[in-house]
C-alpha cells in the first residue's frame, strides 16, 4: 500500500483537520440519538399539543368580537372566553415547558456523548494529521467549537422544538378559518424563502472562516506559550506579540463580518413581517367588505398571523446561531469520524520477516526540496539501527516517517502496530510519578513500575519525597532534564512496544548523566526492535547496524567496525567524535 492518499473531507484551507459534510454530520447525529428517540418522539407530540392549545385564545377572541358586534355577548361569554384563555395559557405553557426540557435533555446528552468521543478520538488521531494541521486546530475544536455548540442551546432548542410546531399548526389553523387568509400569507412566504436562500449561501461560509481564524489564533497563542523559553532567550516577545495580534485582528474582522450578516438577516426578517401583516389585513378588508368574512374571523386571522410571525422570525433568526453551531459541530464530527486506522502506513503483518520495511520512500515539506529521497530500509525483528549524519541530513524526518508522525509523499512504510517514540523534548505531565509512568500501561502495578525503574537505572526516582505518589510536573516537584529522560525511558519499558524509536532521547549531552542515559537506553532496547537517532556516536557504535544519511539519502550502512574500516563519511564522523572526547577528557578538572 502506498503512503499517499488522504481523507476526502478536509477544511477549506486543505491543511487542517477534516471537516464533516452535511450528510456525515446528520448520520453521526442520528447514530448518537440512539436511546433518546422515544424522548424525541415525546418532544414532537408535546410540541404539537402545546402549539395547538395556543391557538385557542385567537379563536376565542374572534368569537367574542362577533358576539359583541351581534349584541349577544354577556358577562357569561366574557367569563367563558377568559376562562378558556387562562386554561389554554396554563396548559400550553406546561406543554411547551415540557417540550423544551425534554429537548434540552436530549440535546445535552447527545452533546456530552459527542464531546467524550471527541476527546477519546483526539488521543488516537493519526499523528501526521495533527502535525500537519497544528495542535491549535485540535484545541480550538475541543474548546471553542464545543463552547459554541453548548452556548447555542438556549436559543436553538426553543426555536427548533417549539417554533417549528407553531408554524405548522398555525398554518393549518389559518387555512381552516378562511382559505383566502392562508393564500395571502402563502404569497408572502417566498420572501422568507429568498431570505433563507441568501443566508444559507452566505452564513456557513462566513462562520467557517470565523472558526478557521479562531483555530489559527489558538495555534499562535499555543506556540508562544510552548516556546516561552525560546521567546525570552532570543528576545522575540515583541515579534510573537505582533503575530498573535495579527491573528487576533483576523478573528475580529471575521467576527465583524459574521455580525454584519446577522444584522442583514434581521432587516430582511422585518421586511417579511411587514408584508405578511399587510397582506392579511388587505385580504381581511376585502372579505369583510364583500360579506365573505366577519370582523371576528379577521381578528382571529390577524392574531394567528401575529402569533405565527414570532415563531417564524425566531426560527429564521436562530438560523444565524444554528449555522454557527453547525459549523462547529461539523468540525467536531470531522475529528470524531477520522478513520481509526492510519491509511498512510501499513502495520507489519504475520509472515513478513522485517519488523520495519521502507521501499522508495520520499518526503518533502510543502513544496520544498526532498528531505528524504529513495529510502529503502529493512530492520529485522529485534534488530537495532542507529541513524547518524550531519545536522539537516534528514535523521529526525526519517524517524517521524517510520513512526507515522509524517506521511511520506511516495513509497511504502511497514512498521509494527505497537510503536513508541521518545524525543529529546520529554514532557512531564502534571500528576503523580505513578500517573506519569503508567500513561502507556494503565494496568501496571507498583511492582511493575519498580522493575521498570530498576531496569532503566531510574530507581533513584523512588527516592523523591513521596515516592510514586510525588506530584511532578506543573505545580509539583520539578524534575531535572536527566530525570525527565529517565522517566520517559521507564515509561517506554512499561509500554513494552514492539518498536522503540529514540530520537535523540538521551541527548542530555555533555552532562555527567550521559553514560547513565546511554545505559538506560540500551536496557530499554534490549530484546526489541529499536531505531536510535544518535546524538552521541557512542550510542551508534552499540547498535547492530548504522545508517548514514546525507541530504536525505542513504550514503553508507553497515556495522560500526565495517564503516570505520571503510574510511568513508562515518569514519570521519567517528574520528571527530573520538578527538572531541579526548579534548573534553583532557580539559576536565582533576580531583
Amino acid at each position: 500500500m502506498t503512503a499517499s492518499g488522504s481523507r476526502a473531507a478536509a477544511d477549506p484551507a486543505g491543511t487542517g483537520l477534516p471537516i464533516a459534510g452535511g450528510r456525515e454530520t446528520a448520520r453521526e447525529l442520528w447514530r448518537l440519538s440512539r436511546g433518546h428517540r422515544l424522548r424525541l418522539a415525546a418532544v414532537a407530540l408535546l410540541g404539537i399539543a402545546g402549539t395547538g392549545i395556543d391557538l385557542i385564545p385567537p379563536v376565542a377572541i374572534g368569537v367574542l368580537v362577533d358576539r359583541v358586534r351581534a349584541g349577544t355577548a354577556g358577562s357569561g361569554t366574557v367569563l367563558l372566553v377568559g376562562a378558556l384563555m387562562a386554561v389554554s395559557a396554563v396548559l400550553g405553557t406546561a406543554c411547551i415547558a415540557a417540550t423544551v426540557v425534554l429537548a434540552a435533555r436530549a440535546y445535552h446528552t447527545v452533546l456530552a456523548a459527542l464531546r467524550e468521543q471527541l476527546v477519546d478520538r483526539a488521543m488516537t488521531l493519526p499523528r501526521h494529521l495533527v502535525e500537519r494541521a497544528g495542535t491549535g486546530d485540535l484545541i480550538s475544536r475541543s474548546s471553542d467549537d464545543v463552547t459554541a455548540v453548548a452556548d447555542a442551546a438556549p436559543t436553538v432548542i426553543p426555536a427548533l422544538s417549539v417554533s417549528t410546531f407553531s408554524i405548522v399548526v398555525s398554518l393549518v389553523g389559518l387555512a381552516a378559518l378562511e382559505w383566502p387568509y392562508a393564500v395571502a400569507l402563502a404569497v408572502v412566504l417566498p420572501v422568507y424563502a429568498f431570505v433563507m436562500r441568501w443566508y444559507l449561501r452566505t452564513g456557513p461560509r462566513v462562520y467557517r472562516a470565523e472558526r478557521t481564524a479562531m483555530s489559527a489564533r489558538a495555534q499562535q497563542i499555543l506556540e508562544s506559550q510552548r516556546g516561552y523559553a525560546t521567546v525570552l532567550g532570543f528576545g522575540l516577545g515583541t515579534t510573537r506579540h505582533r503575530a498573535v495580534m495579527a491573528f487576533s485582528w483576523a478573528v475580529a474582522v471575521r467576527s465583524l463580518r459574521a455580525r454584519t450578516v446577522q444584522s442583514m438577516l434581521n432587516a430582511r426578517l422585518n421586511l417579511g413581517e411587514c408584508l405578511s401583516l399587510a397582506a392579511v389585513l388587505v385580504v381581511g378588508f376585502v372579505l369583510i367588505d364583500r360579506d365573505m368574512s366577519t370582523v371576528g374571523a379577521a381578528t382571529t386571522a390577524v392574531l394567528m398571523v401575529l402569533r405565527l410571525l414570532g415563531p417564524v422570525n425566531q426560527l429564521l433568526f436562530v438560523v444565524d446561531t444554528l449555522q454557527s453551531a453547525l459549523a462547529s459541530l461539523s468540525r467536531m464530527i470531522g475529528v470524531v469520524t477520522v478513520p481509526v486506522t492510519d491509511p498512510g502506513t501499513v502495520s507489519t503483518r504475520p509472515g513478513v520477516p522485517a519488523a520495519v520495511r521502507l521501499r522508495g520512500v520520499e518526503f518533502r515539506y510543502g513544496g520544498g526540496p526532498p528531505v528524504l529521497a529513495d529510502i529503502d530500509l529493512d530492520i529485522p525483528a529485534g534488530g537495532q539501527l542507529a541513524v547518524v549524519g550531519r545536522s539537516g541530513a534528514g535523521k529526525t524526518t526519517l524517524a517521524a516517517v517510520i513512526a507515522g508522525t509524517l506521511r511520506p509523499d511516495s513509497g511504502t512504510v511497514h512498521r509494527p502496530l505497537r510503536t513508541a517514540v521518545i524525543t529529546q523534548e520529554v514532557h512531564v505531565f502534571a500528576g503523580t510519578l505513578r500517573d506519569n509512568l503508567t500513561l502507556a500501561a494503565p494496568d501496571a502495578t507498583d511492582r511493575d513500575i519498580r522493575v521498570a525503574l530498576e531496569t532503566t537505572g531510574a530507581a533513584a526516582l523512588l527516592a523523591l519525597p513521596d515516592g510514586l505518589d510525588t506530584v511532578v510536573g506543573a505545580g509539583g516537584h520539578s524534575l531535572t532534564d536527566a530525570q525527565a529522560q529517565l522517566l520517559a525511558l521507564a515509561r517506554l519499558q512499561l509500554a513494552d512496544s514492539d518498536l522503540a524509536i529514540l530520537d535523540e532521547a538521551t541527548a542530555e549531552a555533555g552532562s555527567a548523566h550521559a553514560d547513565q542515559l546511554d545505559r538506560s537506553a540500551a536496557a530499554v532496547l534490549a530484546g526489541r526492535t529499536g531505531i536510535v537517532i544518535a546524538h552521541r556516536l557512542s550510542q551508534a557504535a552499540a547498535c547492530d547496524r548504522i545508517l548514514v544519511l546525507d541530504r536525505g539519502r542513504v550514503v553508507e550502512q553497515g556495522s560500526h567496525a565495517e564503516l570505520v574500516g571503510a574510511g568513508g563519511v562515518y569514519a570521519g564522523l567517528w574520528q571527530a567524535w573520538v578527538a572531541g572526547q579526548q579534548v573534553a577528557a583532557e580539559g576536565a578538572p582533576t580531583s
